[in-house]
């Protein structure tokens, strides 16, 4: 026996390296491809030793996990590649979290469009080398059931499944065509994201099948091995039909089959390890085990790699770039804001100089002039006197001596030479002011040239200086309309609070003397009847009447209001009230009550009597036309409670169903608003979510097959498809059923087709052809997806038959 157990030890030794040394399981995972590697065999013949044996005194006995970590550590780049692992085990059908403990129920998630599957509450932790990946393995071994049966010591009572997430940064050309080209512009055009490749290696060791009558197991420990075999038996049942290419591949019967769904006749590179005994005793385990190999191999799986652009990281470039032109730009303005500022100070200073030129060459001129001026008067003068005292000395001399002619011929003389140099003078004294006055005449056609110079500087910076103005004046205008958006909220705020405290207070409003009588009739009613249902209510109708009970709806005290409103609605709750109600101003009030109550209470009720009244036509419409979309929007936006938000989708939900408003249901918000609903996560709301949507989808295909061209769907371009895709398979009975007829007449619209398969949908239309529980719902999806040429065609690439 020892021998023999020593064989076994070579054996798993050779097969845990020979299969590690496959050049896919090195290299694949790395390059964008899935991998799996499954151990499957009875009990006892060495699964967990072949894949998870951890070496720690001999290297030689690690196992497919260890090896498997050291090649892609040894491979990955810190900067460019990771590396994450989740480890956890399947145990009863419950999915455990091998790396903690308290997370005990994991939920499986599927990606509508790709079908890949992950477990999203997983713990999952980053390696950076082999001795934290090792110190993982012991933790999550520590964790994982065992217990000792007849055929193995430790034998393993969970299915473990190791998932090891690798991501790759492909770099592009963009960089390169980057740095060379140093201008922005360029940089911008050529910037692409970068490609991101992921791969994920799933090892799985499964639990051994065992009978029970070699194993002995009883109690807790038979459960367990009832469990083992039951998912092993889904597993081969998975095998058997992808191996006879069956048209449906229970793969939703086991957990185990829905985690290894991409692992056979899926995207994965699957390695099948198959373990047996030397002992006779087991021929029929060993002989089930080895035809279980054979099925597998007959399996054929479509690789396919994954690839994507890293937007987070594009995102990141382009902020950082972002904030280098926005400083740029600041730079600019400023250094442009400064050459103004340094140009007007140069022409004020250029300015400035000319007129001061101007001035002293004006004031030096005319100093001049009034020098030369006095300067000819007193030549003049002086001149005159001149003449004078000679003109006496004649006179004397011709008196004695009695010469009278020759004196006036001498006379006559003086005069005409004086006279000819006083001409003289005065045409100097011309030529020189007439010069004077064409310098002038110069400076003044400088001083305009330097003038008009100047206007056009001035005109230059004017408009500069408006540009800059009304950009303030643009930023001054959106700081005022945040001012008071703030300031609108602060009011808003102010006035919640002032009404929480009223409320906490006891309700300081007091009611209308008018209405005492009234208020605590209908309180009294309230507190009588509470027990007696529609009687209680009808009797309370009867006897308070409908237009007094309206009017309580407009009272200050919060409670008497409440106590109206619920009344109001237990009465829309009956066919027969509904048009009294509409008629006496009910529906008005209703609607009042949603725009100006803040109570969630009073909105929950509201709502809900909206919602009875809209299942009439006639009702839609006057809904629709005193904005009631509108305002049921808006208590969808500001309600947390589910039972609120599931009133207001009931209300909008059968507004829905109305041939006539689609259009302006979706231009108010209505499918926004319905779409917005599903952050609640509650069923009940998600279930009139997808009502609304169905109804919908049912006018619009309704439309489509009366002849009406309506392109693509208004949901599809509101953005519902991923949400239908992603509950179309909800666990929750109405949810699916309202999803399932959604996609049905969704389909039934050509130009919906192309949008459908890319988002997942065709994948969710065969399951619901195949697997859905109402006959009348497959055979609507069977017919659509014969009679769509799109998808005919999208089936047969997929070598999907049908049809």
């Amino acid at each position: 026996m020892s021998l023999m157990k020593c064989l076994l030890n070579l054996l798993h030794k050779s097969v845990s390296m020979k299969l590690w040394q496959s050049p896919w399981l090195k290299c694949s995972v790395l390059d964008g491809y899935n991998g799996t590697v499954m151990a499957y065999g009875q009990t006892g013949t060495g699964k967990t030793y072949t894949l998870g044996r951890l070496g720690e005194e001999d290297a030689a006995d690690r196992g497919i996990m260890v090896r498997a970590m050291e090649d892609i550590l040894a491979e990955i780049s810190p900067e460019t590649d990771s590396v994450c692992v989740s480890y956890s085990q399947l145990y009863m059908e419950t999915i455990q979290d091998l790396l903690d403990p308290a997370n005990d129920n994991i939920s499986i998630m599927e990606d509508p469009k790709t079908g890949d599957v992950s477990l999203p509450g997983a713990t999952v932790v980053e390696i950076r080398d082999q001795q934290s990946f090792v110190e993982l393995l012991q933790l999550g071994e520590a964790h994982r059931f065992a217990a000792n049966t007849k055929l193995n010591t430790e034998s393993s009572r969970s299915h473990a499944i190791l998932m090891v997430h690798a991501k790759r940064s492909v770099k592009g050309k963009d960089s390169a065509l980057s740095s060379e080209n140093g201008s922005m512009s360029s940089m911008l055009k050529t910037l692409k994201p970068p490609i991101v490749r992921k791969g994920k290696l799933v090892v799985v060791d499964l639990a051994g099948s065992e009978r029970i009558d070699k194993s002995g197991s009883e109690g807790h420990t038979l459960e367990e091995a009832k469990s083992i075999n039951l998912s092993l038996s889904a597993l081969g049942k998975c095998i058997n039909a992808l191996a006879e290419n069956s048209a449906h591949v229970p793969v939703r019967d086991s957990k185990l089959t829905r985690l290894l769904r991409d692992s056979f006749g899926g995207t994965a590179r699957t390695s099948l390890v198959v373990t047996i005994g030397p002992s006779p005793r087991h021929r029929g385990e060993t002989t089930s085990t080895i035809m279980f190999g054979q099925r597998a191999m007959k399996v054929e799986n479509m690789l396919k790699i994954k690839e994507e652009f890293d937007y987070k990281s594009l995102s990141r470039r382009l902020d950082i770039q972002l904030e280098k032109l926005i400083a740029e730009h600041e730079r600019q303005q400023k250094a442009f804001q400064d050459e103004i500022e340094r140009i007007t100070i140069e022409a004020q200073k250029h300015i400035f100089v000319v007129e001061r030129n101007y001035a002293d060459a004006l004031e030096k001129e005319k100093l001049n002039y009034q020098k030369e001026y006095m300067e000819s008067l007193k030549k003049l003068e002086e001149q005159w006197s001149k003449d004078q005292q000679k003109h006496g000395i004649t006179k004397i001399e011709l008196k004695d001596n009695g010469l009278i002619k020759t004196s006036m011929e001498e006379i006559h003389a003086v005069s005409s030479e004086e006279m000819a140099e006083v001409e003289r003078l005065l045409q100097e004294e011309s030529l020189l002011r007439k010069s004077a006055e064409e310098e002038a005449i110069n400076l003044r056609n400088q001083l305009i040239l330097w003038k008009r110079s100047e206007e056009a500087r001035t005109s230059e910076i004017s408009k500069l200086q408006k540009l800059v103005e009304d950009e303030a004046h643009q930023k001054k205008q959106l700081e005022e309309e945040i001012a008071v958006l703030q300031s609108q909220l602060m009011q808003l705020s102010f006035e919640a609070d002032e009404t929480r405290r009223k409320i906490d207070g006891g309700g300081a409003g007091e009611v209308p003397n008018g209405l005492d009588s009234l208020i605590s009739q209908v309180r009294h009613q309230q507190l009588q009847y509470s027990g007696d249902g529609k009687t209680s209510i009808a009797k309370l109708f009867e006897q308070v009447g409908l237009h007094k009970i309206l009017s309580l709806l407009e009272a200050e005290d919060v409670d008497v209001r409440i106590h109206a409103v619920k009344v109001v609605a237990n009465l829309a709750a009956e066919e027969t009230n509904q048009e009294k109600i509409v008629e006496a101003g009910g529906l008005t009030s209703l609607l009042m009550l949603l725009r100006s109550t803040e109570d969630e209470t009073i909105h929950r009720v509201a709502a809900g009597a909206i919602a009875n009244l809209a299942m009439s036509e006639t009702n839609q419409e006057l809904i629709m036309a005193q904005g009631g979309v509108q305002l049921l929007s808006m208590t969808a936006a500001y309600a947390e409670d589910p039972q609120t938000l599931r009133m207001v989708a009931g209300a909008i939900a059968n507004l829905c169903g109305n041939d006539k408003l689609q259009m302006r249901l979706r231009a108010e918000g209505g499918i926004k608003a319905l779409l917005g609903m599903v952050r609640c996560r509650h069923p009940d709301v998600l279930a009139q979510v997808a009502r609304g949507i169905a109804n919908f989808a049912k006018c619009e295909s309704r439309a489509s097959t009366q002849g009406t061209k309506i392109g693509k769907s208004l949901l599809i371009e509101d953005g519902a498809l991923p949400w239908i895709v992603q509950n179309a398979n909800n666990d929750v009975s109405p949810i699916r059923r309202h999803i399932e007829l959604a996609l049905c007449h969704l389909a039934q619209q050509e130009a919906n087709a192309k949008d459908m398969i890319g988002g997942g949908a065709l994948w969710e239309l065969v399951r619901i052809s195949r697997d859905c529980s109402r006959e009348d719902v497959r055979a609507l999806a069977n017919r659509t997806l014969t009679s769509s040429p799109t998808f005919l065609t999208e089936l047969k690439r997929l070598r999907i038959g049908y049809g």
